[in-house]
């Protein structure tokens, strides 16, 4: 049975625990992210929705290099998003730059009504390489 390992970013463990949850789990050679948001230092939301976007990416990417990993590691994205209408756009544009070439990872959009205050999070899976 595969045992599974618990992975944090540094100087931001305590905002996980408050909420009882792990950023990311390690299971075998796969990596599956928690919901990442553009948080501040504090845990608070991001009021630019652009700014929003990226400091969810940059979470993500924190929590990617915690577990000997990156960007080009993943296979799977789900996004989710308060208003994906007015938001997409934006969203699109920050997700090109940073997956500017093929081949892309897996991707799936959702619109929903509650982010805990946040307008936008993403969740991944990722392959470890050994």
């Amino acid at each position: 049975m595969l045992q599974r390992k618990a992975i944090f970013p540094a100087n931001r463990q305590d905002i996980y625990e408050k909420h009882r949850y792990s950023a990311a789990i390690r299971s075998g050679d796969l990596l599956f992210v928690s919901g990442q948001v553009g948080s501040l230092e504090d845990g608070s939301p991001e009021p630019d929705f652009e700014k929003q976007v990226r400091r969810a990416f940059d979470n993500l990417k924190a929590t990617l290099l915690a577990a000997g990993c990156g960007l080009d590691d993943i296979v799977d994205i789900t996004t989710f998003n308060t208003d994906p209408d007015r938001q997409f756009e934006t969203v699109l544009a920050v997700k090109d730059e940073i997956f500017a070439h093929a081949p892309y990872p897996n991707w799936t959009a959702i619109g929903v009504n509650w982010l805990a205050g946040f307008d936008f999070e993403i969740k991944v899976i990722a392959r470890i390489s050994s």
